[in-house]
């Protein structure tokens, strides 16, 4: 990510990364401002790359993609990787996670290679004189041990940057951002029951208070319960104002007859807009919109006017608003990663355990089921996630572990080369990385892990009302699974 305001910078770092190759012709490149403006550069993957290619080095496409688990040998000391080690012994040596097809082949003058494995020449490089960096692993997962220290080094001791950016320090900014920015205006803001639009209601009702009126679409997509809990949480306990909608007979009615998970996606996302637009039309002295959107959804809406951003999921491109809105924008989380607006939402009261919670997707269960979306498939998958979610008694499921989806008779079980069958193992696989498919739950339940999930998906099938089960045993009828 390049900033775009260079001059304003100071003392911060330009971080580079994405999917593009150097090898091809027209592949983006660093500004040239970037390498003027005097800063400390940190090149993550491709942005290593395109330092090398800019700089008088060379990339080369590998034989095959890496992704996944590696080992870096540190060769040479700078201060970005000195007293790192992961293994005991000498040379140093890192755990990595790698993600890419081309590599580094020679570095450019000025720059020392610093790390290297098996498979590449360059997993690192720097110019110290000129505090210039560049890692081909991503330092940035959990995978890579080192990374979060390697980045803390890289911010703070290399570029000189104070430690300010804390959850308290966050709000008090945004709180006094908000006041100077409407006023005495009215605010609306589409509260879904996520953690993003519940922070960001919590975050608005102590900057503004009743200057916030919150909208609450009821789609009949949701968590089993959701409405009745995001009225409790926030009008009946925070005192914040929430219309609700109930919308359940409108969504059903426009995904009748639609499979295709693109098309849904826009309908769930565009239905959304047009009814928050009908309520908004109600409140006569509202003056802007505050929206939940944070920084992921901005990276993956970049440069979608040139047709160059790789479309991650459409409901997260950031466009702005209708032209017939005629309200502000107010985006207090804008800048942030979903880890730091959790922490704002412990730090601001609502409970650890709404703000934690596992995840959910933000166009509710349209899309975690596979073909039509009907009333009935909804209410069941509903009802069996709040069963998967809760059964696990004292182990609750991490983040990035699966939820609940309901799969069509032709996605399950599927053989051949084209789409082999996918069997959970015995332990549990990262949301971030796989989508896998199994049995309907029953006698036959899935085994994630072994030890401990497969007696709780049994026990999620027996708690399931019988007119669910049945409806769920149907000949011919789609499945519950996992993803």
């Amino acid at each position: 990510m390049i900033p775009p305001r260079l001059p304003r910078l100071r003392r911060r770092a330009s971080c580079c990364r994405g999917p593009e190759s150097t090898t091809l012709q027209g592949a983006p490149k660093a500004p040239q401002q970037v390498f003027d403006a005097g800063l400390p550069i940190l090149g993550i993957c491709y942005g290593m790359q395109t330092l090398a290619a800019q700089l008088g080095g060379s990339t080369e496409a590998a034989d095959a993609r890496e992704f996944g688990h590696a080992e870096v040998e540190i060769v040479a000391k700078d201060e970005l990787l000195h007293g790192l080690n992961d293994h005991p012994g000498q040379p140093p040596r890192l755990n990595v996670w790698m993600s890419h097809g081309d590599h580094v082949a020679s570095a450019p003058p000025g720059f020392v290679v610093t790390a290297r494995t098996e498979r590449i020449p360059v997993a690192a490089m720097a110019n110290e004189d000129k505090r210039w960096y560049g890692v081909q692993f991503h330092p940035e997962v959990t995978h890579t041990r080192q990374g979060e220290t390697l980045l803390r080094r890289f911010v703070v001791d290399i570029c000189g940057c104070r430690t300010l950016w804390t959850a308290a320090n966050i709000i008090d900014d945004q709180i006094a951002r908000v006041r100077e920015k409407v006023g005495r205006d009215e605010v609306i803001l589409g509260l879904s029951g996520g953690v993003d639009s519940s922070v960001v209601a919590a975050l608005l009702h102590r900057a503004i208070g009743e200057q916030l009126t919150c909208v609450f679409v009821d789609t009949g997509l949701l968590r089993w319960q959701e409405g009745d809990q995001v009225r409790a949480m926030f009008a009946e306990h925070m005192g914040v104002g929430v219309i609700r909608v109930n919308a359940a007979e409108r969504y059903f009615s426009a995904l009748a007859g639609v499979s295709d998970p693109e098309a849904k996606r826009k309908i769930i996302g565009n239905l959304f807009i047009e009814i928050f637009d009908e309520e908004s039309a109600k409140l006569a002295n509202a003056r802007w919109l505050a929206q939940g959107t944070i920084y992921p959804d901005v990276i993956e809406s970049a440069g979608s006017g040139t047709g160059k951003a790789h479309v991650i999921k459409s409901h997260h491109n950031v466009g702005g608003l209708p032209a017939h809105m005629k309200l502000g924008l107010v985006e207090p989380l804008r800048e942030l990663f979903k880890d730091e607006v959790r922490r704002l939402g412990v730090e601001l009261g609502l409970p650890r355990a709404m703000v934690y919670r596992h995840p959910f997707p933000g166009l509710g269960l349209g899309v975690r089921i596979l073909g039509e979306v009907k009333r009935e498939y909804a209410e069941l998958l509903a009802r069996a996630d709040a069963i998967f979610i809760e059964e696990p008694q004292g182990q609750p499921l991490r983040q990035d572990q699966p939820g609940l989806c309901r799969l069509s008779a032709g996605e399950i079980g599927r053989r051949g080369r084209r789409c082999p069958r996918l069997r959970m193992g015995d332990r549990p696989a990262r949301r971030r990385n796989h989508r896998l498919h199994d049995r309907a739950l029953g006698a036959s339940a899935l085994r994630l892990p072994r030890h401990r999930l497969q007696p709780h998906h049994q026990r999620t099938a027996r708690r399931l009302p019988r007119r669910l089960r049945h409806q769920r045993q149907a000949p011919g009828d789609d499945r519950v699974g996992v993803t």
